[in-house]
């Protein structure tokens, strides 16, 4: 999963198979990893509104990708099947986005002890995440929040 994602044309590929709304605004893979996930969208006429600054939804989609990343080669790893849903979400927005904004998310330890849990247990587990979004001169567009699950699918 890994390196398909890294790599720019496969990436290229999985996007238009999967997330075809986030390839068509831009959005990036930086950095994949156990630890966390970066990811990007450009400030520019396909992600851009009325009002000058990056759409939230546009964010919105690329803030989902740094933490959805993780979950999937968490999942991966996990060696069997796992479903996984977005229970919650929840953003706030400081700045107006007028510039690429970045979004990383860490929790990368987090989603695969979840996923490992979910996997030695059978039941479901809910990990909560945090990915911010800054600017390239640091400052923070917005914070999002997603609640996913995981369980174990029966065999």
């Amino acid at each position: 999963m890994q390196g398909r994602v890294t790599h720019s044309l496969a990436f290229w590929f999985w996007m238009l198979a999967k997330l075809p709304a986030a390839l068509w605004c831009g959005v990036r893979l930086h950095r994949l990893d156990e630890m966390g996930c970066t990811t990007s969208v450009p400030y520019g006429w396909r992600s851009q509104n009325p009002f000058r600054s990056t759409y939230f939804a546009a964010q919105a989609m690329a803030a989902e990708l740094s933490t959805g990343a993780l979950v999937l080669l968490a999942v991966e790893d996990a060696g069997m099947p796992i479903s996984t849903l977005i229970l919650d979400i929840h953003g706030t927005f400081g700045k107006k986005a007028t510039r690429r904004v970045t979004f990383r998310c860490d929790a990368g330890a987090e989603i695969f002890a979840a996923v490992a849990e979910a996997r030695a247990t059978g039941e479901a587990r809910v990990v909560s995440v945090e990915t911010v979004g800054t600017m390239d001169d640091g400052t923070e567009t917005s914070r999002f929040r997603f609640t996913w699950s995981m369980k174990a699918k029966q065999r």
